[in-house]
């Protein structure tokens, strides 16, 4: 029989954190670094806990070098080949900390991965990215990859529930990936009716994961910096973003004239366009589950990287919380029927 879990479930537009008093003067005062010694690995992290998406279009070898110099993490896409690793490795090698290795699940995958953490043993993360995280072969495949790298922090996912981030994080993962189908090139949704509101998602998972002094991270649904402060006010650890680092000088893919104004391609992963670019196309037994859009041209990623930054040192200070540690502790969500405005658009 199916069953209907009736209990409120939330997404990130459904709420608002609200102002408490603080004793902050100003958000220079804001401490957004984060410490954190995984379960597994027992390897030690220390940076701002916001990651570029290891998707072909943001998850790049350019994304990581500007991202590395504020701490923030790039999950570099599992499509680069061996030389180009070793390249990159060789050319900066300062930013192999704050860096992932990308792998699928299947048995190509995991060879091509061993081979690149043998040639550049200063890559200290992997991470492991399937659609669908809730497969016996996945949670056996993360015990294998545990297995072969002991001293490795391991992210996995994507899952959006508590009993399948106890199990990942048994099986030998460090950090939980969680959502499925928030993304904004994400269509899984709407091929399957599968998901789960993303706010809800990370505030269960998280409670799940830290009782067994795991970690997690809200991968999908942040369109702008007071997402990514919800997020991180729910209990996420890390907050993956995708479409919002789309359209940059250091995502993939070349400007494009259209009408007098300048774009750029972002498509997910599972879309006909990186379906034909790495396979050949969509096989006959499955759906496309991403979609590709044309996101205006924005210049360097730095100038986004300052706006969310800003945004979240300003939430915290309307918290009063002194520290990004310290959010989730100072968050009470109020939920609305509207984010704000939309008088001028």
């Amino acid at each position: 029989m199916p069953r209907v879990d009736a209990d409120l479930k939330l997404d990130f537009k459904d709420v608002l954190l609200r102002p408490k008093r603080s004793s902050l003067r100003s958000r220079s005062e804001v401490d957004l670094q984060r410490t954190f010694t995984f379960r597994n690995s027992k390897q030690t992290y220390n940076g701002i806990p916001v990651i570029a998406a290891n998707m072909d279009t943001t998850g790049t070898f350019e994304m990581a070098r500007v991202f590395s110099k504020h701490t923030l993490f790039t999950a570099l896409h599992k499509h680069y080949s061996l030389e180009e690793w070793k390249k990159f490795a060789a050319d900066f090698p300062e930013c192999l900390e704050h860096v992932a290795a990308s792998s699928g699940s299947g048995q190509a995958d995991l060879e091509k991965l061993c081979r690149i953490l043998e040639a550049v043993p200063l890559i200290k993360y992997i991470c492991l990215d399937v659609a669908n995280g809730y497969s016996e072969h996945f949670v056996e495949f993360v015990k294998t990859v545990r297995g072969k790298f002991p001293n490795h922090t391991i992210m996995a996912g994507n899952v959006v529930t508590g009993e399948m981030v106890e199990e990942l994080i048994l099986s030998g993962a460090d950090i939980i990936k969680v959502g499925i189908g928030p993304g904004s090139v994400c269509t899984t949704r709407i091929k399957t009716g599968v998901g789960y509101p993303q706010l809800s998602a990370v505030i269960e998972c998280a409670d799940s994961a830290h009782g067994l002094k795991g970690h997690i991270i809200s991968d999908g649904g942040c369109c702008c910096p007071g997402d990514i402060a919800k997020a991180f006010g729910a209990g996420a650890d890390f907050v993956m973003l995708g479409g919002m680092l789309a359209g940059h000088d250091q995502s993939a893919g070349e400007v494009i004239e259209k009408n007098g104004k300048k774009v750029k391609l972002f498509y997910g992963m599972s879309s006909d366009t990186a379906m034909k670019k790495y396979v050949g196309g969509v096989a006959e037994y499955r759906a496309s589950e991403g979609r590709t859009v044309e996101v205006p041209y924005k210049g360097d990623v730095e100038d986004t990287i300052r706006d969310i930054l800003g945004g979240l040192r300003s939430t915290c200070t309307y918290v009063g919380a002194a520290k990004l540690k310290e959010l989730s502790r100072r968050t009470t969500f109020i939920r609305v029927t509207q984010q704000s405005s939309h008088m001028f658009g």
